[in-house]
């Protein structure tokens, strides 16, 4: 793919970049090395102060980097606006929250004199230059979660960010540029993604961060393992959403919408399969259809558009595969299903029902504005089908029965349940999931420690 801005909504070409050279890319990272070498020694203090600093900055080009975010991958420009204040609070969360969350963790007395020691505790060092190969669904927020809490712990950061967003890129270079942190602590690295490996290869490179799909984490994580570096994988998703009986379906089917059509349904963290209890599946999927088909589709620089274009015009035609596949193999089209006329890379919500587990649908993501219904005949098939996937990142399942929830909780394979809404992330609260949607956890305390040195210090008698 090229380095390019191309509008989704049109198919027009509007900048192109060429891709740094060798020589770039080592300056770059010989930057980075020598910038870690001083950023690791900064006070909490100081790391806060700068982050604050680009936190500000953000909110203020919340309103240009909407509009050029959009522009380059076709979201609504609203939830644009809405991520880059996202981004924001989640970067004053880390500078408020990083000393304590990687304070000095004092062992027990009495283990420590069981050693032989006076005195043992934990402390968490940074670990050096972090590579992070994001993706362009939410290309702000994806960095901004990865690179604020690897500031804040002492680390500096090398994006290799989706070859479509490559001004959403160097926003984020200059923003933290601009906010005061010296030079090398954040760098993008313009490259397409035969670079990668030598990068993820140089012993200056101490660890690496992916959100993308699953063959690109297959592809960092095999050339990381084989460099013994610590990595962090979150990749696909296809997350159900769970309805029971005693769930409020009017609720239910309204978050619903929302659910499975944010980022244009371009989200790993969307809900994608709505899984239905046979009592209430006919008024679910009534509701549910209706709020699908009210949605408003067109230019995402509108500010009445609900839906946008997809990013890329494979991304369109992958999607539709799914859903031709689908409906030859039996699956009832209750909404959607038809590419419209125009330019653009347009595809509408739509609702399929009578899923079968032969149909791709079942097992692969559908990355975009398609959802699947399913209906379950009690909690033991609900469960059954929600972990009939290759994939774990999050759920969402909707009851009154207390029950009902500890048995989701326990028996469901994910990274997050959510109960009676819908998936989010948030600074303070763990993210990431199991099976092939990777390993590893982003925000919180959790992600902040990721990469950073764990180490004993022990302190004899």
């Amino acid at each position: 793919m090229p380095i390019a801005t191309v509008n989704p909504a049109n198919g027009e070409t509007l900048k192109t970049y060429d891709a740094l050279s060798a020589e770039e890319i080592e300056h770059r990272l010989a930057t980075a090395e020598a910038a870690f070498r001083t950023h690791r020694t900064t006070s909490f203090a100081e790391r806060a102060q700068l982050l604050h600093r680009a936190a500000d900055l953000l909110e203020g080009d919340a309103q240009d980097i909407a509009r050029v975010m959009t522009t380059e991958m076709g979201k609504p420009v609203k939830q644009a606006r809405a991520e880059a204040a996202k981004c924001a609070k989640a970067m004053r969360w880390y500078a408020d929250h990083a000393e304590k969350l990687l304070a000095d963790e004092e062992g027990d007395t009495a283990d420590a004199q069981d050693s032989g020691a006076s005195r043992v505790l934990v402390r968490y060092r940074p670990l050096g230059p972090v590579l992070a190969v994001m993706p362009w669904n939410f290309p702000l927020w994806q960095v901004i979660r990865f690179a604020a809490p690897a500031l804040m712990a002492g680390n500096v950061g090398l994006l290799k960010h989706a070859s479509n967003v490559p001004q959403t890129a160097l926003y984020l270079e200059d923003l933290f540029r601009r906010a005061g942190y010296p030079e090398g602590c954040f760098q993008t690295l313009l490259i397409g993604s035969g670079a990668v490996e030598d990068i993820l290869r140089d012993p200056r490179v101490k660890a690496a961060t992916l959100t993308g799909s699953e063959p690109a984490g297959r592809a960092v994580a095999s050339v990381a393992g084989d460099e013994v570096k610590k990595t962090v994988l979150e990749l696909g998703g296809s997350d159900p959403y769970v309805v029971m009986p005693s769930a409020d379906v009017e609720r239910a089917a309204q978050v619903a919408v929302t659910a499975r059509v944010q980022n244009n349904g371009q989200s790993c963290i969307a809900a994608k399969r709505f899984i239905v209890h046979t009592d209430v599946f006919d008024a679910f999927a009534e509701r549910f259809t209706a709020g699908m088909k009210a949605l408003t589709v067109g230019d995402p620089l509108d500010e009445n558009t609900d839906v946008g274009p997809l990013s890329t015009e494979q991304g369109r035609g992958d999607l539709e595969e799914l859903v031709d596949d689908a409906v030859e193999s039996g699956a009832t089209v209750l909404c959607g299903g038809e590419r419209p006329d125009g330019s653009g890379w347009y595809y509408p919500p739509t609702v399929l029902a009578d899923i079968t587990p032969e149909m791709r649908i079942h097992l692969e993501e559908a990355f975009g504005p398609v959802a699947t219904l399913y209906r379950a005949a009690d909690l033991d098939e609900a469960v059954a089908i929600a972990n009939d996937t290759p994939f774990g990142l999050s759920s969402n399942v909707w009851t009154r029965d207390e029950a009902e929830i500890d048995r989701f909780v326990r028996d469901l394979e994910a990274g997050g349940v959510y109960v009676n809404g819908m998936t989010a992330s948030h600074p303070a609260f763990p993210f990431g999931g199991v099976k092939r949607s990777g390993y590893g956890r982003e925000l919180s305390g959790h992600g902040i420690r990721e990469f950073c040195n764990i180490t004993t210090v022990w302190h004899g008698a």
